[in-house]
């Protein structure tokens, strides 16, 4: 769940389920809260209109007989009682006492009671999630004198509160909110699809050149960005078969310079300055070739296939120790990987070359990972300074102390290993050994049929 809540996904559905949830319960709180002010309204209108009815009809009862009617109508929030208190003509109007005695008339005399009935303030529960609300309706008690003289207190309480649903209002929204769920997480998927479709096309770009173009579908947006990842495709396609074939033309155009040069130096007589003219000839013809592989290493004409990792390890190290180089195999990774098998197989030779060349010896273990095989080539040689570790996958980057021009090397090797291996989505890492000498870690990932 945390992976997939820092994806790009995962933050777009997070922050569409919470605007659309904050939406709805926005909505509904101002939709209670204007419920409760019609209600209010409504009271207050039916309290000053029962207030003016029953007042004015007790005017009219008989003394004796006021008891019992007092008794009818004082129901539920509205209660209207014989008082002995004497009327304060000081006390200061309210709203409601205001509107009451304006329908009276001047024959009654009102007067608010100071003060509040505690049942004003007290929270009254309601069916929402929102909880208790507090009655903002007229409330409270006045003092109301008769013509004959009669005191009467009417006191207004807030309305009773709505009995209970019997289930809870969470509960009963549950289906709106899986249907936000949903909606979100279609609308997620509408929106992220072709960003993921575009990034799985730049990776399967970087594994192989020649992978088909994106097809043109979907918003005007993702089309003309998908028309523009497939142009770029086509370009970076294009400099790449032009790279190589300039360096294939230049490579065949060197070559017989280079053989009429090897020829002529035969009839030179100085036996050390032929041996020293065939040697730079020899270093020249391999940094041609090296630098050709190096071209190569970038193309990706050749098709993918799945590959069995230990019949190719085990084929590598034979041809290297009937070379007479000193390579060893241990472990079996059990897997298959999708690679272009003359790619691969460069990959792993240039490794054990560069150890044997450099450390003397290649022990090479592999092993099974997690969706992924590791591969360990362990030299017996001096190792290199840790700040040259990474600069030695660049091109013609040598160090002198081991990869000397005697030794042949062109400092094309690792970096053309690199290449092949970002390509088939692998990774290599160099360290020195605990032990001493130099390990080339190659990690390779799995295959999986169907995907």
């Amino acid at each position: 769940m945390k992976d997939f809540l820092s994806s790009m996904t995962g933050r777009v559905f997070l922050v569409l389920l919470l605007g659309i949830v904050g939406s709805a319960a926005l909505t509904h709180y101002l939709a209670v809260t204007e419920r409760q002010r019609t209600l209010e309204r409504y009271r207050d209108s039916y309290v000053l209109d029962r207030s003016d009815e029953i007042i004015s009809t007790i005017s009219v009862v008989a003394p004796d007989a006021r008891a019992a009617y007092l008794k009818i109508v004082s129901q539920g929030g509205l209660r209207l009682e014989a008082s002995d208190a004497a009327i304060d003509t000081a006390a200061q109007p309210t709203p409601f006492s205001r509107q009451l005695s304006a329908r009276l008339g001047k024959d009654y005399v009102l007067a608010p009671q100071p003060g509040r009935p505690a049942a004003c303030d007290a929270p009254r529960e309601i069916n929402s999630i929102f909880g208790p609300v507090q009655w903002r309706g007229i409330c409270g008690v006045v003092h109301v004198g008769l013509h004959d003289g009669q005191v009467l207190r009417l006191t207004v309480l807030p309305p009773r509160s709505p009995p209970p649903t019997g289930q809870n209002e969470l509960f009963s929204i549950l289906p709106f909110l899986f249907s936000i769920v949903g909606l979100a997480y279609l609308v997620t998927r509408m929106a992220v699809r072709p960003l993921q479709k575009l990034a799985q096309a730049a990776k399967d770009l970087g594994n192989d050149i020649n992978h088909p173009p994106l097809a043109l579908s979907g918003a005007s947006e993702i089309r003309q960005a998908s028309a523009a990842f497939n142009a770029m495709q086509a370009r970076i396609r294009q400099h790449i078969f032009q790279r190589t074939q300039m360096l294939a033309a230049i490579t065949h155009d060197l070559q017989t310079p280079l053989t009429r040069m090897r020829l002529r130096l035969e009839k030179v007589t100085d036996s050390d300055l032929q041996q020293k003219l065939l040697g730079d000839l020899s270093a020249t013809q391999q940094m041609v070739k090296e630098g050709l592989d190096l071209a190569r290493s970038m193309d990706s004409t050749e098709n993918m296939q799945a590959l069995d990792l230990d019949s190719l390890l085990d084929s590598v190290c034979a041809d290297a120790a009937d070379a007479g180089q000193d390579v060893t195999l241990k472990g079996r990774a059990a897997m298959a990987l999708m690679g272009r098998p003359l790619a691969i197989r460069r990959c792993l030779v240039n490794l054990l070359d560069n150890a044997v060349k450099y450390g003397h010896s290649a022990s090479v273990t592999v092993e099974r990972m997690v969706g992924a095989a590791r591969i360990r080539i362990h030299d017996a040689g001096p190792g290199i300074a840790p700040d040259q570790l990474a600069q030695v996958f660049e091109p013609f980057y040598r160090i002198e102390t081991s990869r000397s021009r005697e030794s042949g090397g062109t400092g094309l090797g690792l970096t053309i290993a690199r290449n092949i291996a970002e390509q088939h989505g692998a990774s290599i890492a160099l360290a020195n050994h605990a032990n001493g000498g130099l390990e080339v870690t190659l990690v390779l990932p799995e295959y999986y049929a169907g995907k």
